[in-house]
């Protein structure tokens, strides 16, 4: 008698079935979930685009407003100091309250109620250059003299200001000669070509510690020194009293004081006018390292539309009626970082 052997086929195909159904389920899953991520990217992507573009053209304006002020200053002449319009700083405020209150940009107003904008112009003739330290390949006493003071008053090591100058030597006579180096470099194969570990010469004061400032003494010495493109003689209507003191030799730090407190009754017009309101700097000030007028200003501005922040930063050189844009740096700040 034959026994009948049962088989497995109508189970194993219904197992397949389900399985192949949970596959398909994971499949359609996955590609709807890669679907809305890459339209969900897009549209990020898509947003800050666009408001970065929107933050670069109100941050142009921004620009142009305040080469305009300054502008409007440079015509009505006279010496330069902080009871000027330039020297007001703009707090944060709404980008709507620059906008027409007419009905018809009440759209645009709506939607920039969420963006604020601040900033403000700083005289960078108000600190020590670190420029002044060289003339014609060689230390200025006179404005290492004033470096140093500035650095004992600070508590910093001499030996900081020691090797800064020294990479300073070295990144200046670097610069001479990187033009033969750049000709050089087009020279045929057999040719030596000139190279060099110099320094590069600082175009800003966070490359300073290119010449050997640790982050800690450019912290401190941030508000009080500055890289400009050529030498120049410190504004004493704007200068803080640390630079006073640095700047005038025989000054003590009562002295500086002094002058400061006077100048906020009336603004310093010669440096005659200097000398007699510190009581202690006759003959002592000259027009190559003091003065009361500006040539160079650091343009701030900061905007902020909804959780993102852009920060710019613009140098600016002044020459009568002509305001010129020597750089200009725009960058999302750190964490905890303030417009100074």
């Amino acid at each position: 008698m034959r026994r009948k052997v049962r088989t497995a086929a109508p189970h194993r195909q219904a197992g397949a079935a389900i399985l192949t159904a949970m596959l398909t389920v994971v499949l359609v899953t996955t590609l709807a979930a890669t679907a809305l991520w890459q339209q969900w990217r897009g549209i990020e992507i898509e947003a800050a685009q666009r408001t970065r573009m929107q933050s670069a053209w109100v941050l142009t304006g921004a620009l142009d407003w305040a080469r305009l002020i300054l502008r409007e200053d440079a015509r009505k002449g006279g010496a330069d100091h902080l009871a000027e319009p330039w020297a007001v700083p703009l707090e944060e405020a709404r980008l709507s309250t620059f906008l027409a209150t007419d009905r018809s940009d009440a759209l645009a107003a709506e939607a920039s109620q969420e963006a604020f904008l601040s900033g403000r112009i700083i005289d960078l003739q108000s600190r020590l250059n670190v420029s002044n330290l060289l003339l014609d390949g060689k230390v200025h006493a006179p404005s290492l003299l004033a470096f140093r003071r500035l650095f004992e008053l600070l508590g910093l090591s001499d030996l900081e200001l020691a090797a800064l100058v020294s990479n300073l030597k070295l990144a200046q006579g670097d610069a001479v000669a990187r033009g033969p180096a750049i000709a050089a470099s087009a020279a045929p194969a057999n040719e030596p070509v000139f190279a060099t570990n110099a320094p590069l010469l600082p175009q800003d004061l966070a490359q300073l510690t290119w010449l050997g400032l640790s982050p800690r003494s450019l912290a401190l010495l941030q508000p009080f020194i500055t890289v400009l493109p050529v030498r120049t003689p410190v504004n004493l209507n704007t200068a803080p009293v640390e630079v006073v003191y640095a700047c005038i030799e025989t000054f003590e730090l009562a002295d500086a004081h002094r002058l400061v407190a006077a100048r906020t009754v009336t603004h310093l017009a010669t440096l005659e006018d200097a000398a007699k309101a510190s009581g202690n700097a006759a003959g002592l000030l000259n027009a190559g390292q003091h003065s009361v007028t500006t040539r160079f200003f650091e343009i701030l501005g900061r905007l902020q539309v909804a959780q993102d922040m852009v920060v710019e930063r613009t140098l600016v050189q002044r020459e009568g009626l002509e305001v010129r844009v020597l750089w200009r740096r725009r960058g999302n700040p750190p964490v905890g970082a303030i417009l100074q």
